[in-house]
């Protein structure tokens, strides 16, 4: 098996420095877009709902919870992808200040606000 060099662990890290804000807030858009989607489509869906249609109570609870798993994991789970843009942010602050001389509450500061 072949090491990385040290040449494609930094190529690594400046990528993830450039597109890491870019890539979690283009998650947490599209989840939030799905969530939206999914519920609009459920307030409709409730406001149109006929009781009549439905000859059995188990149809009538399929359609009543149909994208409401997907509503809940995807608002469960948002948290947890804001959490891992922190922490990826932290260890690229980690990895600048080791790889950098200077060691200042400034460039740490800098460095956790990005």
């Amino acid at each position: 098996m072949m090491e990385a060099s040290w040449f494609d662990q930094v190529s690594v890290v400046i990528l993830l420095k450039d597109y890491l804000d870019a890539a979690i807030f283009g998650i947490l858009g599209l989840m939030s877009f799905l969530m939206l989607a999914y519920a609009i489509e459920r307030v409709l869906f409730f406001m149109r709902v006929d009781l009549d249609e439905y000859a059995e109570p188990h149809g009538l609870h399929v359609a009543l919870t149909r994208h409401l798993t997907a509503i809940a994991s995807i608002a469960s789970n948002a948290p947890y992808i804001g959490l891992l843009g922190t922490v990826l942010g932290i260890l690229i602050t980690f990895h600048d200040l080791s790889s950098g001389t200077e060691l200042s509450a400034s460039a740490v500061m800098l460095g956790l606000a990005l």
